[in-house]
Parts: C-alpha cells; structure tokens; sequence
C-alpha cells in the first residue's frame, strides 16, 4: 500500500447546538416550565416525526406530564403516532 500525503475530507458547516440546560443547575435551566404543574424541573426534547413534522417534547419530572408541542401548538398522543407511522 503507497503512503503518501492524506487528504483531508472538507466538513460540513457545524450548526451551533441548542443549550442542554441542566435539572440541577438553575443557571443552566432556560426557563421551560411545565403547562401541567408550573414546575421548571423538566426535559425537553426538539425532534422531527417521521412526517417531518418539527415538535418539542417535554417531560415533567414532578407531575410527570408528557406534552408535544408543534409551531401550531400542543398535539395529542394520538397525533403524535399517527404522525410517526411508516406509510
């Protein structure tokens, strides 16, 4: 095998992350708090379905609420699944 110069592959331009945020970090939370309780101890999620509908899901770790929200507003589980059935 010839040893020669390595070429470099050119990288696609980085999209910045969103923050994580942190449950045990108050300084790192973004302020999301639940629609359920008002608790601000909550995971979020941005994802797209397989439809490609863009949505955020959110977890509440004290009410335990579960909610996925789309540019039109809050979806329904059963929305949710129909959205993400193969066709």
């Amino acid at each position: 095998m010839p040893v020669g110069p390595r070429t470099t592959r050119r990288s696609r331009a980085a999209r910045p992350a969103p923050p994580l945020g942190s449950l045990t970090q108050s300084v790192h939370r973004d302020g999301s708090a639940c629609g359920s309780c008002g608790s601000e101890r909550v995971t979020q999620l941005s994802m797209s379905l397989t439809d490609g509908t863009p949505v955020r899901f959110v977890s509440c770790h004290v009410c335990e609420e579960r909610s996925w929200l789309s540019s039109a507003g809050p979806m329904s589980v059963d929305s949710v699944l129909d959205r993400t059935r193969k066709q």
